[in-house]
């Protein structure tokens, strides 16, 4: 080993949901490991922090999307920005983790140097200036989507005379009463912010080429509510967690096998919510549910807003963008003073970390998924990405919990470098799947960016959480595909692993 360790054993990327369970899970279960979070940001919370649209809320109940060891106490289970950032700042500071946060570091780049056992991270600070770190393991909760561009669809917006906007980029204090609004877009953030919009703009409109699959449920769960008062709280959380994990799943499932009825269960929910004489046309996309996420429209309220006349929808596809509004192809005008271009995010791989191997760059679309975690012939680094058809926690939660009982192994069995080794032979047996079974545009535009994803586990970014926790719970870290080795026996050691898995 080397005489001089690294600054940690482990560097966590970014403090959002992702990061903060990381560091909550290690201070739990690796007590005599070391870490720091490094945080781009002046503020914790990721995507929390950073979108600031009116009524920015969740799209999934905070008893899956809050972590497995932290009670959600807010009456609303589906919670906007501002209770959200609230918990995890508490978490943060109950638990020790805010002193351990470097914020306004951004991460340039990463290179693991297999002699030194150690990755090389370079960043640049707020000021411009940059700074070294060095950590034993590499653990990146840097979210899926670019913090720096969104997705741009490639419109000419010159001639407009109004202001256009991004959600990513919310400007501070935006004065929109009495204004007309055309929210660009039909996804979860159009869906937030036309009816929080609609309650000061004159008159707001979405503006959608293709409609989405709308659900409404109420923001307060009148079940976890219930329970909350006659049992102890963590035990409520604990089986308020599971009913909804497994109605997720349900949900899902049957959506797959009978896309048939659950259309009809959302069009007969959407006629309670605006009556029989709805526009269906508007409502009902030409693909199945599920094979994009639903948009969660809380209390009705995107419902109620339409039926009071202070929103709109339009269907329909933007022929050019004129001084006062859009001219759509059916030569219809739609006036207004703001335009929110709510068409979705850019995907990022790796938070567009420049990640290198004894300064080789990582090409990670020629790396297979290994356990929806780690990848093929990468040492010693971890990932979060969550699920698409559930909360992104819940990954996040059992993710932590294996990187932790592997930092654990590591340390007994007195190795630096942990690899999921496969070879040529064996990866020339693998069967690739789709990664991502969604339509979503977003999804369909970084599949060249993404990973390989094989049919079978452990090579693979599974989308089923029920069957993910109990595999990564069950098999043992030591599965005969991780490589455990230190930097003075490196070749010797990976050598034998790759005769043995031959």
């Amino acid at each position: 080993m080397l005489a001089t360790p690294p600054d940690f054993d482990v560097l966590i990327v970014g403090a959002g949901i992702s990061g903060i369970g990381m560091a909550a899970h290690m201070k739990m279960k690796t007590p005599h490991h070391s870490f720091a979070i490094v945080e781009r940001r002046a503020n914790l919370g990721g995507t929390w922090d950073l979108f600031r649209y009116p009524g920015i809320r969740s799209d999934s109940d905070m008893h899956t999307l809050g972590f497995d060891f932290e009670p959600w106490r807010h009456e609303k289970s589906i919670a906007d920005a501002p209770a959200i950032l609230e918990y995890l700042n508490r978490i943060v500071d109950e638990r020790g983790i805010r002193d351990q946060i470097r914020f306004g570091h951004k991460v340039l780049s990463a290179d693991f140097r297999e002699d030194e056992a150690r990755w090389h991270v370079e960043m640049e600070r707020e000021d411009g200036s940059t700074a070294h770190l060095t950590a034993n393991f590499l653990y990146l909760g840097s979210g899926y989507y670019d913090y720096d561009e969104p997705y741009d669809p490639g419109f000419q917006l010159g001639a407009f005379k109004g202001q256009v906007l991004h959600p990513q980029f919310w400007p501070e204090n935006l004065d929109y009463e009495g204004k007309k609004v055309v929210v660009i877009g039909s996804g979860a953030t159009a869906v937030t912010i036309v009816p929080s919009m609609a309650e000061k703009a004159a008159k707001v409109t979405m503006l959608q080429r293709t409609p989405t699959w709308m659900v409404s449920r109420p923001a307060k769960d009148g079940f976890a509510n219930a329970i909350r008062k006659i049992l102890p709280e963590k035990l409520a959380y604990k089986i308020t967690r599971a009913k909804n994990i497994w109605m997720q799943d349900f949900v899902f499932k049957l959506a797959r096998r009978k896309p048939e009825k659950i259309k009809q269960n959302l069009t007969k929910g959407l006629e309670k919510a605006m009556g029989p004489d709805y526009d269906k046309e508007a409502f009902t996309p030409p693909y199945n549910p599920w094979e994009q996420r639903l948009c969660l429209v809380p209390d009705s309220d995107m419902f109620e807003a339409i039926n009071a006349g202070k929103a709109h929808i339009v269907t329909g596809h933007i022929e050019a963008f004129e001084a006062g509004g859009i001219r759509l192809k059916s030569g219809e005008l739609i006036e207004a003073d703001i335009i929110i271009t709510a068409t979705g995010l850019k995907m990022a791989v790796a938070g567009k970390i420049a990640v290198s191997v004894n300064g080789e760059a990582v090409d990670f679309a020629q790396r297979f998924y290994y356990k929806g975690c780690m990848f093929s012939n990468l040492p010693n680094l971890a990932v979060v990405f969550g699920y698409l058809n559930a909360s992104w926690t819940l990954r996040a939660d059992i993710n932590s919990d294996y990187i932790c009982r592997l930092l654990n192994d590591m340390r007994a069995k007195n190795a630096s470098i942990a690899t999921p080794v496969l070879t040529p032979e064996m990866e020339a047996q693998i069967e690739q799947d789709d990664i991502y079974d969604f339509s979503s545009g977003y999804i369909q535009r970084s599949k060249h960016l993404q990973p390989k994803n094989g049919v079978n586990y452990p090579w693979r970014l599974n989308q089923e959480y029920v069957a993910d926790r109990k595999l990564m719970a069950k098999d043992p870290v030591d599965d005969g595909i991780l490589s455990f080795t230190a930097p003075s026996a490196n070749a010797q050691m990976a050598d034998e692993q790759l005769e043995a898995a031959e």
